[in-house]
């Protein structure tokens, strides 16, 4: 999220941050959002405890903001129908792998790296794809490669693998920015 949001206030990146929906309360990512004067809003089934009600409170506020687009940025839960419905096509996940390599339910994080790490992978990435009702499973937009060292630790992986998330995010949005990846139109 910084990353876009750095991007954005530099110049780098011809767009604006609508709103932040997030399901953890204590977030980091509530307190950048509060920063940047983004409008934020923990949602999830504490709060909205009937899945319908959770999915529609998500619609309603990134729909009262007028997103675009949807960016999840950490967001590790599955979106609803109603969300799904309204911006599908429109929805991008940034994944720590080369899908479809590590990926799908549980393949998060830490997860990813340590499998990559105990597969003796010499190659793995990130991957900026479309998300769908299915974990990992959407139309892969951009990916870029982040070799495997030796002597390479889920940390020190990782590191690299995050860096280059925020280099491919930023240009892939660039590029959907600029129309040189379209997108479904909205409420298409």
């Amino acid at each position: 999220m910084q990353a876009v949001i750095d991007a954005c206030r530099e110049g780098r990146l011809h767009a604006t941050p609508a709103v932040l929906v997030c399901n953890n309360r204590n977030a980091e990512a509530i307190r950048r959002a509060e920063k940047h004067d983004i409008p934020g809003y923990v949602l999830n089934a504490v709060r909205h405890p009937v899945p319908d009600d959770l999915d529609r409170a998500m619609l309603d506020a990134i729909e009262m903001h007028g997103s675009e687009l949807i960016l999840l940025a950490g967001f590790m839960k599955k979106l609803g129908p109603r969300v799904l419905s309204a911006y599908r096509g429109r929805i991008l996940n940034v994944h720590p792998s080369l899908l479809p390599r590590y990926g799908g339910k549980g393949m998060f994080g830490t997860h990813v790296h340590q499998a990559v790490l105990a597969a003796r992978e010499k190659v793995t990435g990130v991957t900026v794809h479309l998300a769908d009702d299915e974990y990992d499973q959407g139309k892969i937009l951009a990916q870029a490669e982040v070799p495997v060292l030796d002597g390479d630790s889920v940390e020190t992986l990782a590191a690299r693998v995050l860096e280059k998330e925020h280099d491919l995010l930023v240009s892939t949005l660039r590029r959907i920015v600029s129309g040189g990846l379209p997108l479904t139109p909205l409420h298409a």
